[in-house]
């Protein structure tokens, strides 16, 4: 078994409910028969999108991380790619840790400096 990490970009129209049963769809086929397991779902929310897809500037962002056999991956692509609310999907290897929500834009975040030390978002304005 191999860690991926997917990335989904929903239709912003479709309800919280109607994006949660498409999860436990698709990741219910990736953790198919025992041999897989989804690690972490993170939902991110409506975000502003870089450019407009299919007319429509905003959409639903989940990252989620799961670890199955690379086999399994050849339907669960295709049932993505057959789904008309899912915009656009990207799926990678997965190697090390989570990657964390937050972005250097969100105040208050610390990070370690070269040093050892914590910096703050906050500090650096002053």
């Amino acid at each position: 078994m191999r860690g991926y990490e997917v990335v989904y970009i929903f239709d912003p129209a479709l309800g919280e409910a109607a994006i949660t049963e498409k999860l436990a769809r698709y990741h219910a086929l990736v953790a198919g028969d025992g041999h897989g397991e989804v690690l972490a779902v993170d939902q991110w929310g409506t975000r502003q999108l870089a450019y407009p897809i299919n007319k429509k500037t905003s959409g639903y962002y989940v990252v989620a991380q799961f670890r199955t056999d690379p086999n399994a991956l050849v339907e669960f692509e295709r049932m993505l790619k057959l789904d008309e609310d899912l915009m656009r999907h990207l799926i990678v290897l997965h190697e090390g840790e989570p990657t964390a929500p937050l972005s250097r834009a969100v105040p208050g975040v610390r990070r370690a400096t070269e040093e050892g030390q914590e910096e703050s978002d906050e500090d650096e304005e002053e």
